[in-house]
């Protein structure tokens, strides 16, 4: 018998009423984008969760105004299934609305647009929520961006972590369970990066601030090296896994964390360990949201010696998210928190250090 015919037998047990999500994972995702999203599955729970391995995810996509936030994201924070983010601003911004007591709808992307305008009605394809949940949300980041501890520059994730505290206030004050990302990750120590500060609306509430003279700034430079020091830390201890749910430019600050290393600090380093995207871009358009871990091997970005060890799903991630989210939980103890917020300064230092010592070397 040929080599190529040693897989399993396709031949699946009917699917029945007592079903579990792990069953239908395992005995009935068996071909096509099913079974690459039962290899993510895998893949996830038995080798990026072992305890040597640091996880970062990065978000793109309109996510947390699909309620994701609250059933995903919250609990992979809660069980140490994620230890750093990187996200766009817009899902930060939208997060905030349920820790504001804000309403999201249900509603259909087939509706007339116009009408919706007319009647003050914002639409995300078929998410609804009145125009005054944004002026709400804005007035709640003006309102706390002017604190003192806001007038100084800072990192994005210091700046997340700050307003994660406001957050758990306002669902304290509304005797709400934990609704928000930003206030899971910020009691978790979950660092929290936004790889464009400027693109979302609360880089516009920082930028009409900063007319009225605050002194706030982020950092993009400090950002970009301490994601680097986090990826540093995790490959001298153990190993480095990056989740990545769609693409964009969250997926690649989370994966230059090894560029930097390697090509601009001049670290010995090799790449990351464990790939896993969840994406709907193809690669033959060039763009880097299609990008293959075989191209990102190229870069330095995937070690060329974990390749077998990367997965890409080409379906939507608001499919796979609670499917990857409850077979994870279903099958895996929950880890012990990293708390890398609370540790970015050695992190810090250390990149310092191996930094100099290789810059020496080469003078």
């Amino acid at each position: 018998m040929s080599n190529f015919l040693q897989g399993r037998s396709i031949r699946p047990q009917p699917i029945t009423p007592e079903t579990t999500l792990t069953g239908l994972v395992d005995e009935t995702f068996l071909a096509y984008n099913a079974a690459r999203l039962r290899e993510a599955c895998w893949l996830y729970t038995r080798k990026m969760l072992e305890p040597e391995v640091t996880v970062g995810l990065s978000i793109t996509g309109a996510l947390t105004p699909a309620g994701l936030g609250m059933s995903a994201f919250i609990p992979l924070i809660q069980h140490g299934f994620v230890d750093w983010i990187v996200s766009t601003g817009a899902n930060l911004y939208h997060d905030a609305h349920f820790a504001l007591g804000l309403q999201m709808h249900v509603g259909s992307p087939t509706l007339d647009d116009r009408q919706l305008r007319e009647e003050g009605v914002v639409r995300i394809y078929d998410v609804l929520f009145d125009y005054q949940v944004l002026l709400s949300t804005d007035a709640f980041f003006r309102q706390v961006l002017q604190a003192e501890e806001f007038q100084r520059e800072m990192s994005t994730a210091e700046f997340h972590h700050r307003i994660g505290k406001y957050l758990r206030e306002r669902e304290k004050a509304l005797g709400a369970q934990r609704l928000s990302l930003l206030s899971a990750a910020c009691e978790a120590g979950v660092p929290v990066y936004t790889s464009s500060p400027g693109d979302s609306s609360i880089g516009m509430n920082v930028a009409r601030l900063a007319l009225d003279g605050s002194r706030l700034r982020l950092d993009v430079a400090r950002d970009v090296n301490e994601t680097a020091a986090i990826v540093l830390g995790a490959k001298r201890k153990g190993k480095s896994a990056v989740w990545i749910l769609g693409g964009g430019s969250p997926k690649n600050f989370v994966l230059q964390t090894e560029p930097q290393l390697q090509e601009v600090l001049g670290i010995a380093e090799k790449g990351h360990d464990y790939f896993l995207q969840i994406t709907d871009a193809r690669p033959d358009t060039g763009g880097l949201s299609g990008a293959t871990p075989a191209e990102a091997v190229t870069w330095g970005k995937v070690d060329p010696d974990q390749l077998p060890d990367t997965v890409i799903c080409y379906t939507d991630s608001t499919i796979a998210l609670p499917i990857l989210t409850a077979y994870a939980l279903a099958n895996h103890a929950p880890r012990p928190l990293s708390r890398l917020y609370d540790r970015r300064e050695a992190l810090y230092e250390q990149l310092c250090r191996e930094y100099f010592r290789a810059r020496d070397r080469q003078q």
